[in-house]
């Protein structure tokens, strides 16, 4: 008999990990508190912007016509507990208020009102990213509430979603790391990821603990990857270096790897700064916080490369003041083929000039209705060609395909001043130039 498998939590994770499943060829119910959330989904359609996701999920969803129907959404426990054999709790952990450490408020909610409604043998499996050790809690809690007793076995499966690559990250994940105690749990998720396994995905298997510092550890490495050429941006503005060469050559060391040693304005969004915070708390509650102490550090070079980009563009404008003065600035979304604005560096440079007296007009191909939400004070333009128009300056500060595409020479007719800031070292300075443009970019030569 095939498995039925119930996804809690319909956000970014859960609406994709759901038809995923269902495309998996699974029956899969969903389930969220939030009506509206719901009412979307049902219908086909997502509350944030993720390729190929409404497509997909159009294809299961019942009641759709042409759907497979494998896909239906609920807010009822009662019938998610007697619907599922495998249940993926996909909540979310914020970053405490005021605090480094996660917030597990959503997660033990989540156990706390599914428990009661497994009555006979199931597993849960968490997916949510939480701190170590929260998976032997959860485990007994369980069991206390579940009226199936110890038949109610829990499993935890980090997720590895990279936003905009998302259901592909699902459907050919790089690897299945799980967390099991039992063969009986190995047995069923075995099944429920059998055809990427045969794909070639590989299959970890681990403890508890191991497998809730996959995800936060691996996230950590990036951050310090990220923060690294960001620190060796800075070496090379002082020293008159090139850190797009000196990236590219450290890069054909296979030990070290070409991705993610671009320079730019450092990282954000809804994973990377509060995960490796998160990590730092954990371990300090463990006895252990001397092994991550470098993580402060890391956090502090991505978080000073916001308030460099600032003064890059002062120093571009002739060092005063930015009152009076036109700010154009491309990308508003964390990165880019995503929707996302959560601690998006972008955002945080424009509301930084903004503050500062400059007048910042803001375009993004997919992050205008969340930006003018976070930054309603921002001005806001429908295309790249409005938000430059009379501009002093243009900062390029999310790499969309779009703005690598933009003509240099048509921009140029409708700026003041034909001066660019690459916030992602991602645009060709010699196009750029040829079309009379003056081009700056962190860790870049002036000329």
């Amino acid at each position: 008999m095939a498995l039925k498998i119930t996804v809690i939590g319909t956000g970014y994770l859960g609406a994709t990990h759901a038809a995923a499943m269902a495309e998996l060829g699974f029956e899969v119910l969903g389930l969220d508190v939030v009506p509206e959330k719901i009412e979307m989904l049902k219908r086909g359609e997502v509350p944030m912007y993720e390729p190929g996701l409404e497509e997909l999920l159009r294809k299961h969803v019942a009641g759709i016509e042409g759907s497979s129907g494998r896909l239906r959404f609920t807010m009822d426990w009662a019938e998610v507990g007697e619907f599922g054999d495998v249940h993926f709790v996909c909540v979310n952990t914020p970053q405490k208020h005021g605090e480094y450490a996660c917030d597990m408020s959503y997660v033990d909610a989540a156990f706390e009102s599914l428990a009661p409604h497994l009555h006979g043998p199931a597993l849960v499996v968490g997916k949510s990213t939480v701190p170590v050790g929260s998976a032997d809690r959860l485990a007994a809690r369980l069991a206390a509430l579940a009226p199936a007793g110890e038949d109610a076995e829990l499993a935890w499966n980090p997720e590895f979603l990279r936003e905009g690559f998302a259901v592909n990250d699902t459907l050919h994940p790089d690897r299945i790391v799980v967390g099991v105690r039992s063969e009986r749990a190995e047995k069923l998720l075995r099944e429920v990821y059998a055809t990427p396994v045969t794909a070639g995905s590989p299959f970890v298997l681990t403890d508890f603990p191991t497998a809730e510092l996959v995800k936060t550890s691996a996230n950590s490495f990036l951050a310090t990857k990220i923060s690294f050429i960001n620190a060796m941006a800075e070496v090379c503005e002082a020293a008159d270096g090139d850190v797009v060469k000196l990236a590219e050559a450290i890069g054909h060391d296979e030990r070290i790897g070409k991705k993610f040693l671009r320079a730019g304005i450092g990282f954000g969004g809804g994973c990377l700064p509060k995960d490796i915070r998160a990590f730092m708390a954990r371990a300090g509650e463990l006895g252990a916080d001397q092994a991550l102490t470098f993580l402060r550090e890391i956090d502090s070079i991505n978080m000073r490369q916001r308030g460099q980009m600032v003064e890059l563009a002062r120093e571009a404008l002739g060092g005063g003041s930015f009152l009076g003065k036109r700010v154009a600035v491309l990308g508003a979304a964390f990165k880019p083929d995503s929707d996302d604005v959560r601690d998006s560096p972008a955002l945080n440079v424009a509301g930084q000039i903004h503050l500062q007296g400059g007048q910042v007009t803001v375009y993004d191909p997919k992050g205008m209705d969340n930006a003018r939400r976070l930054f309603p004070t921002l001005a806001y333009a429908d295309s790249a060609i409005e938000a430059v128009r009379g501009a002093d300056v243009v900062l390029h500060l999310t790499e969309w395909r779009e703005f690598r595409e933009l003509d240099p020479a048509v921009l140029g007719e409708a700026v003041t001043t034909r001066l660019i800031l690459d916030g992602r070292n991602a645009l060709d300075p010699e196009v750029w130039r040829r079309a009379g443009w003056t081009y700056r970019a962190m860790g870049r030569p002036k000329a």
